[in-house]
C-alpha cells in the first residue's frame, strides 16, 4: 500500500511537471537512427510510477527482466509509434505518458486532420513540396514495418514456449504465472499499440492527401503520394494481421512452377514432330 501511494505520489509530480512550463521535457528524448536516447526520467522514474498506477487501474503488470528480443521490439515499435522527424503534430508528450503506462491506452485517441494542419503551416516555396513530404514520411513508415515485425515473431514465438514451459512445471508460484502471462499481455499490447499508431497515421496521411487535391491540386504528385500510402497501406494490414507474411490478404496463392524447369511460361509438354 505505501509502495502504490508513493507511486501514485510521484505519477502525480510528473504529470504536473507535463502538463505546466515542461511539456516538452517530457517527450522522450531521440538518439541516433530515430532510436530513444537513455534517459533517466524516461527510463526509470517515469516507467516507474506508471507500473504502479497500471496495477492500482487493473491492468497486468510483470516484473520479469525483458529479453533481448523484447527490448529490440520495444526499441523498433518505438519509431512506429512516435517517428523522430513527426514535430509534435502526434502528440509525442501524450505518447510518452501512454508508453510509461502513467496514462492508459484509452487516452492515446488523436485527430487525425493535425498532420495536414501540419502540413498548411510550413510555407514551402512550392506547393507540391507537400505532396512529396507525405509521401516520404508513408515510405518511411512502411519500410519499418517488416524489421519490427521481423523480432515480433520471434516475441510472439518465444511467448508460446514461456506459456508451455509453464505448463509443463508441476508447481509455479503465483508471481511465475502471473508475471509470464503479464509479459505475454505486455507484448502483444506492444504490437497492437504500433498497428493503431500505425493505422492511424495511414488516416492522418490520406486526410492531408484528398485535403491537397483540393486546395493545391498536382496530378503527377497526387500518383506519388497515392502510391506511398498503398505502399504503407498494405504493411499496415501485415502489422495487423500478426505479420503474417505468407499470405496478407487472406487467398490462397497459386502454386507456380519454376520456368527452369518447364517449358518457359507453358507447363504443357513441348510439341514432337
Amino acid at each position: 500500500m505505501i509502495r502504490h501511494r508513493a507511486g501514485r505520489a510521484l505519477a502525480g509530480v510528473l504529470l504536473v511537471a507535463c502538463t505546466g512550463l515542461t511539456l516538452a521535457a517530457c517527450q522522450r528524448p531521440t538518439g541516433d537512427f530515430g532510436r530513444a536516447a537513455p534517459s533517466v526520467i524516461h527510463d526509470r522514474l517515469m516507467p516507474e510510477a506508471g507500473a504502479e498506477l497500471a496495477v492500482s487501474r487493473g491492468e497486468p503488470m510483470s516484473r520479469f527482466n525483458l529479453t533481448d528480443d523484447e527490448r529490440e521490439m520495444r526499441d523498433r515499435g518505438w519509431t512506429l509509434i512516435r517517428p523522430p522527424a513527426s514535430e509534435d503534430w502526434i502528440e509525442g508528450t501524450r505518447v510518452e505518458l501512454i508508453r510509461t503506462r502513467i496514462l492508459p491506452e484509452t487516452a492515446s485517441k488523436l485527430d487525425p486532420d493535425r498532420y495536414y494542419s501540419y502540413l498548411r503551416s510550413d510555407r514551402y516555396r512550392s506547393s507540391e513540396v507537400r505532396y512529396d513530404k507525405v509521401a516520404a514520411d508513408a515510405r518511411a513508415d512502411a519500410a519499418l514495418v517488416p524489421p519490427f515485425c521481423e523480432v515480433a515473431t520471434r516475441v510472439m514465438k518465444a511467448d508460446v514456449e514461456r506459456l508451455r514451459a509453464l505448463g509443463r512445471r508441476d508447481i509455479s508460484t503465483k508471481e511465475e504465472l502471473a508475471g509470464a502471462q503479464a509479459r505475454v499481455w505486455e507484448n502483444r499490447r506492444y504490437v497492437d499499440w504500433a498497428s493503431q499508431a500505425l493505422r492511424y497515421r495511414l488516416v492522418s496521411y490520406r486526410t492531408a492527401i484528398d485535403a491537397l487535391e483540393i486546395e493545391t491540386p498536382s496530378h503527377s504528385k497526387v500518383w506519388d503520394a497515392n502510391v506511398a500510402w498503398k505502399k504503407l497501406a498494405a504493411e499496415v494490414v501485415l502489422l495487423e494481421k500478426g505479420c503474417e507474411a505468407i499470405n496478407r490478404y487472406g487467398q490462397e496463392a497459386e502454386a507456380r512452377r519454376s520456368r527452369i524447369y518447364s517449358n518457359w511460361g507453358t507447363e504443357r509438354p513441348a510439341p514432337k514432330k
